[in-house]
């Protein structure tokens, strides 16, 4: 094989890499909107499908497994609770498409003592795993809360639309 058909063939190696990789983050990114549009519409159902059966999350503490995680954010599953909604900026996941991160910001709305609304905001970090029935699911998930008020290509990225399904 000559040295051109070696380039060329490495090139479309290449190519197919980047787009299968493109296409895991886009899975990934759909996967976490819709984990975070599983609490906006209070279905824990559908929050609880999204959990690794070993997954840690993170904040004051650490909440442990599913059913640990369910039972610490339930808080957002209750009717007069405070609401969560968050969106993935950046997605990256390793070259052999098991381990997957996602980040991006967080808001919490809720209402002060005057019944006043209070918005608190932060960033979120998402470890994703590749299971062996074909979905991702999250195993470790750790927040902060934000320095400021967000800019408006934060708030705009919260109140885009998706293309996921």
């Amino acid at each position: 094989m000559t040295g051109m058909y070696r380039i060329a063939i490495a090139c479309l190696a290449s190519l197919y890499g980047a787009v299968a990789g493109a296409d895991l983050a886009d899975d990934v990114r759909c996967r976490e909107i819709g984990f975070s549009k599983s609490v906006e519409q209070q279905d824990i159902t559908a929050f609880r499908a999204h959990i690794d059966a070993d997954a840690r999350f993170v904040a004051a503490g650490v909440l442990r497994g599913p059913d640990d995680i369910v039972a610490g954010w339930s808080v957002f599953f209750a009717v007069d609770g405070p609401s969560i909604a968050w969106r993935p900026h950046i997605v990256e996941v390793l070259e052999n498409g098991t381990l997957a991160l996602s980040r991006g910001p967080y808001v919490v709305r809720s209402v002060d003592a005057d019944g006043n609304p209070v918005e608190s905001w932060g960033t979120f970090n998402s470890i994703w795993r590749l299971n062996d029935d074909g979905h991702w699911r999250v195993v470790f998930d750790a927040g902060s809360p934000a320095e400021g008020e967000p800019d408006d290509a934060t708030r705009a990225l919260l109140a885009e639309d998706d293309d996921c399904d």
